[in-house]
């Protein structure tokens, strides 16, 4: 398999795909999401998941970046059904997405008509303006500066019209940034009993983990151990974050 670019879109598919996952990034890594979030994406699809990941560029509009995404995916996925790169049209379609990735599938779901089995929602966060973006606080002296909806609007659109009843929560547990808590709350108003939270370990940048390899010599030696020890805590919190997504994904596969 080999990422290949479509309709603005970075697109993985593996030979007998079982669903599809639109991926969207965080605010300031989601430009090359197939590079940032490299070891997350190609896992899912050698697991069997058809990947198309969303690049977007981060504004104060997000309802307008969230519409934008949404075409933006749209026309992806009409041209892998005529191509016949992807055969099946009742492929499930599963929403992941981490930090600012979240909100936008979020004001998706709550703002149009969408198509979706479940959502992964990584990381969440909902700040304002003057608090998510360095030196807002000196323009806003002058100016007011805020998203579009502002954090209070976009709690209300998801707590009346979000749609998509089958949601995973991950919530990392040494991740200051996360809001995830609060947005469970607002789901389980709707979906009592469709919403899973997950809290592990790790912090807001885990799931931009990479994988690396440590060439050894010859000789196995005191520096080696060292490698390898870093190696495995890295995956340890990278590995535990694949076992709930594919867990969740399908509760009856075997994870390898």
């Amino acid at each position: 398999m080999e990422w290949q670019e479509n309709y603005g879109n970075w697109v993985l598919i593996p030979s007998h795909p079982k669903a599809v996952i639109h991926f969207l990034g965080g605010a300031f890594v989601a430009t090359a999401p197939h590079v940032t979030y490299r070891w997350l994406l190609e896992m899912l699809a050698n697991q069997g998941y058809a990947v198309v990941a969303t690049p977007f560029v981060n504004t104060l509009d997000h309802l307008g970046m969230a519409k934008n995404v949404l075409s933006s995916f749209d026309s992806c996925l009409n041209h892998l059904y005529a191509s016949r790169i992807l055969r099946k049209r009742s492929l499930p379609i599963y929403g992941i997405g981490h930090s600012m990735g979240c909100k936008l599938h979020l004001l998706m779901g709550s703002s149009f008509s969408i198509n979706r089995a479940g959502n992964i929602l990584i990381s969440f966060n909902n700040f304002a303006a003057r608090d998510a973006i360095p030196l807002v606080e000196q323009i806003s002296s002058m100016v007011k500066v805020e998203f579009t909806p502002s954090p209070q609007m976009t709690n209300r659109l998801i707590q009346k019209r979000y749609q998509i009843r089958r949601n995973l929560l991950i919530k990392f547990n040494d991740d200051d940034m996360d809001q995830t808590l609060r947005l469970s709350d607002l789901l389980r108003l709707r979906f009592p009993s469709m919403v899973t939270v997950q809290r592990l370990n790790g912090n807001h940048l885990t799931p931009l983990g990479q994988d690396f390899s440590w060439p050894t010599g010859k000789a196995y030696t005191s520096v080696d151990a060292i490698g390898q020890w870093v190696k495995q805590e890295v995956y340890r919190d990278l590995n535990q974050l694949k076992h709930e997504i594919l867990l969740w994904l399908n509760p009856l596969a075997k994870i390898s």
